[in-house]
């Protein structure tokens, strides 16, 4: 990304459109990123229906449900604690930190974000000065003005240390992501290669693991992910985390063949993503009936 542009993306990302009423700013958003206008009268695509959702559909649990930390005790309640990813510690800011009772290996995140993250391999090797940079930048971030994503807006800016998590199979740490609708998985798409070089690699598949032709952010990988041990728990986890909720991607990591949650997702790409071919788009917009929408 230009230098330029991403100035005025963190400019946006800290308020400076705050201003700019969140249908006229969706509507805006939309055309620039996918080339067509917005329909919110009668949206039928999956990413029509999610700008819909944005506006409409305001759980305020859904602000605790996005929080990277407030989230874990609320899926503990539901499937247990023992899929939860240890939390270390759990700090107001970068300076509150002490790093002498880390372990060697640890993963840093900003609770009120999406993609403000910190892995620690080796803390011989860990640069103090560009992650407290990194994670005090995202942290001043309110992903809300962003694409209006309503739950964060009030999410409470933190940093927690997680246990450093890896499979030692395929020595990444893989995301099993599930699309639900209204208490229901109907597929998912495997993320892989998200901490290696190159590219990440995005396969959907159905709920008997057929691998699917949708290309939607990302490529599909040139191998195959395999089949995971516990597909059938992470189904029914899914569909127990998702319920009474119109939609929302459930996701989860396997790792050395013991399941852990990873996080709930409301609005997948925020809606601003094609998908390849287009007709997903409009499969996917049939699964979410807003007419069961509170």
């Amino acid at each position: 990304m230009h230098f330029f542009s991403k100035i005025k993306r963190y400019l946006i990302d800290i308020g400076i459109s705050k201003n700019i009423p969140d249908e006229k700013y969706l509507k805006d958003l939309y055309r620039k990123q996918l080339e067509k206008e917005l329909d919110l009268e009668n949206p039928k695509t999956y990413n029509e229906k999610i700008q819909w959702l944005k506006l409409h559909d305001r759980n305020p649990l859904y602000s605790k449900l996005v929080d990277k930390y407030e989230v874990k005790d609320y899926v503990a309640s539901i499937i247990g604690e023992e899929y939860i990813i240890p939390t270390i510690g759990v700090w107001k800011k970068f300076s509150d930190i002490d790093f002498e009772k880390l372990p060697n290996q640890f993963v840093l995140k900003c609770t009120n974000d999406s993609g403000g993250i910190v892995i620690c391999k080796d803390k011989k090797a860990f640069s103090k000065w560009k992650s407290k940079i990194k994670l005090t930048l995202f942290g001043k971030r309110n992903f809300y003005y962003r694409s209006r994503e309503w739950p964060y807006k009030n999410v409470e800016p933190r940093i927690i240390a997680e246990k450093y998590m890896e499979d030692e199979r395929c020595h990444e740490l893989r995301d099993y992501k599930f699309f639900c609708f209204h208490g229901k998985a109907k597929l998912m798409f495997v993320a892989s290669n998200r901490q290696g070089e190159g590219e990440t690699y995005f396969d959907f598949f159905d709920m008997n693991y057929q691998h699917l032709d949708i290309i939607n952010g990302h490529p599909n990988a040139p191998q195959m992910p395999e089949k995971p041990k516990n597909f059938d728990k992470m189904i029914k986890f899914a569909e127990m985390l998702s319920k009474d909720i119109p939609h929302v991607r459930v996701d989860f990591y396997e790792v050395n063949d013991k399941l852990y949650f990873g996080e709930l997702t409301f609005y997948h790409w925020s809606g601003l993503v094609p998908f390849e071919p287009e007709e997903w788009d409009y499969k996917l917009g049939d699964m979410i009936d807003l007419s069961k929408v509170k």
